[in-house]
């Protein structure tokens, strides 16, 4: 079963990581998160969930306006060969996430450790970075530190990677 939200911010707590959330309605899109990340500072994160022709899967972590190029990405992660988005019921199996809500906090749920996590480098020209808390309802602010001690301790220490086009936070 995976993890609650609730569940996410115990761990937090255990771990003494402060965090701050923000309940807001569903956002699927950049454009329906547009008003939303005005009001709340910090890195806001897209994510991608990727497979490769072996069954290798990826968790891209970047900043919400880097622009990512599939058919580029597969040689700077380490993936046989090119990259697909995955398919909603693996994201589910190993993530524990529906479409929409996929986040940085998600890898808590891979307990098998078949996801390997890739933060884009330039999001972490952020102190603060922004994640759904494991539903698209609400955004929980993170010190960057804090993310990474987190993705640490769940198993899944994330590979730094600068895999945007530009390179620029914005």
């Amino acid at each position: 079963m995976p993890a609650t939200r609730q569940e996410l911010f115990d761990l937090l707590s255990d771990l003494n990581i402060e965090t701050t959330t923000h309940d807001h309605e569903a956002v699927f899109t950049v454009e329906e998160s547009a008003k939303i990340k005005q009001d709340i500072p910090g890195g806001h994160t897209k994510n991608l969930f990727l497979k490769d022709k072996k069954g290798n899967f990826f968790l891209i972590v970047a900043e919400g306006t880097a622009q990512i190029k599939l058919n580029h990405v597969h040689g700077l992660i380490g993936a046989s060969g090119r990259v697909s988005f995955g398919k909603p019921e693996a994201l589910m199996e190993l993530l524990g996430v529906k479409p929409g809500s996929v986040t940085a906090f998600a890898p808590m749920n891979d307990k098998d450790g078949k996801v390997k996590v890739i933060i884009d480098e330039p999001l972490l020209r952020y102190d603060l970075i922004n994640c759904h808390p494991l539903i698209n309802e609400a955004t929980t602010t993170i010190a960057r530190e804090d993310l990474i001690r987190f993705l640490e301790h769940v198993n899944h220490a994330p590979e730094i990677i600068q895999v945007s086009g530009d390179g620029e936070a914005e």
